[in-house]
């Protein structure tokens, strides 16, 4: 049976309380499920934390019921999209400062997702080159931006 993402959600966000709403949208890599609430505060969690684990949740159940599922991104609210852009920001302006002064710098350590968010956003630039680096001490990676040579 193939998976059904919105209603997958859907039925996880009634369980856990939250009167909302699921739009779907067809993406290149999967699909978007963006929810409308009232408590979207509730819902994205500090930094985006729970946001993040719903979205976990829910591709692990459609996986499970389908093993060729797309990759489901969860947003409530455009949160993804604002983080997003200022993301991108702090990466270019991190480049500009490798252009301007030579030196690596380093982004503060964060997730996968938001890691490869930067490295997407920095590929074609010719004069800085990233690496995800571990940061001693932690799970967590961080990006080193570098001059390209």
């Amino acid at each position: 049976m193939p998976a059904q993402p919105k209603e997958t959600l859907g039925t996880i966000l009634t369980s856990l309380g939250f009167p909302a709403t699921v739009e779907e949208h067809k993406l290149e890599e999967g699909v978007l499920l963006d929810v409308k609430t009232d408590d979207a505060g509730r819902l994205i969690g500090r930094q985006g934390q729970t946001l993040s684990d719903l979205q976990y949740i829910t591709n692990r159940l459609l996986f499970q019921q389908d093993a060729t599922a797309p990759k489901v991104m969860v947003d409530v609210g455009g949160y993804r999209a604002q983080a997003r852009e200022a993301l991108v920001k702090k990466a270019r302006d991190a480049a500009e400062k490798v252009r301007r002064w030579g030196d690596t710098v380093e982004l503060e350590p964060m997730t996968a997702f938001d890691r490869r968010v930067v490295h997407q956003a920095l590929k074609d630039d010719p004069d800085v080159e990233t690496h995800s680096v571990e940061v001693d001490g932690t799970d967590k990676k961080a990006i080193l931006l570098r001059p390209r040579h």
